[in-house]
């Protein structure tokens, strides 16, 4: 896996609410792909270990939320991601999964890495919102202390104050230097972490020029949660992309993309 392949999107609901939506969502998907020609990896989380709240919704769990995710690969074609929280649910999950997210916050965390390593799947790193890119380095050398040369490193924004997010994106060369492509995370990108109290906030109206800006600087996918209806979304419904606005923003960040790596 190198630097230099084709523009792909990684996109979907922040967490299992239900079969159905995830099937609303894939199917989704499989018509933006046919329709644009860029690969689509469809993301759902089965657990969302680290909501704001105690209250807050986290999935259906491991079992259920695994079956969930086989189902929507079996029937729709389309690889699958998901989130990996703790180092002894990674075996598990990389028999059904084609690719194993660490979430920001877990970004530094040795065996989890070392276990998502050990799989031999694709592993895609958020860098921690804490973390300079420089500092990734540490992150994919321990995934590549197992052999397992399948890394992406992620985007997300990095904390300015409280309750706020900025993106440098020279961030996005700083981490292609170290011989992994590098995703985008459009969607966490507009995030107020924390800014609604007992939930996280969002500007997702800077979706489009975060994610074009991004693209320009250099980076090879994006990552975005989505939904058909945000605002009754169950994780992150601040800052969610609805489906219709999912298609154009691909064509013109593929668009962009084919204009870089052209030159």
């Amino acid at each position: 896996m190198g630097v230099n392949g084709d523009f792909f999107v990684i996109a979907g609901p922040c967490v299992i609410e239900s079969e159905a939506v995830c099937f609303e969502i894939a199917e989704f998907l499989v018509r933006l792909q046919e329709s644009t020609g860029v690969k689509c990896i469809f993301k759902a989380s089965f657990d969302k270990a680290n909501r704001t709240s105690i209250d807050s919704f986290r999935g259906p769990g491991l079992e259920k939320g695994l079956q969930i995710l086989a189902d929507i690969r079996d029937k729709t074609g389309l690889p699958i991601l998901t989130d990996v929280h703790e180092a002894n649910q990674a075996a598990a999950i990389g028999e059904v999964v084609d690719a194993m997210q660490i979430p920001a916050f877990l970004c530094r965390q040795t065996d989890l890495l070392v276990a998502c390593g050990k799989t031999n799947k694709p592993v895609n790193i958020k860098k921690g919102q804490f973390v300079s890119p420089e500092e990734m380095k540490n992150c994919v050398n321990k995934v590549r202390s197992t052999g397992n040369k399948q890394i992406l490193l992620c985007e997300r924004g990095t904390f300015f104050g409280y309750n706020r997010l900025v993106n440098d994106m020279t961030s996005i060369p700083a981490m292609k230097q170290l011989d992994c492509p590098v995703v985008f995370d459009v969607t966490h990108s507009t995030q107020r972490p924390g800014g609604l109290g007992n939930a996280s906030g969002g500007v997702p109206e800077l979706a489009a020029t975060l994610a074009q800006s991004a693209v320009a600087a250099g980076a090879n996918a994006l990552f975005m949660e989505i939904h058909p209806d945000p605002p009754k979304a169950l994780c992150d419904a601040a800052c969610m992309l609805p489906l219709n606005q999912v298609g154009s923003l691909v064509k013109t960040c593929n668009r962009i993309f084919d204009i870089i790596n052209a030159l």
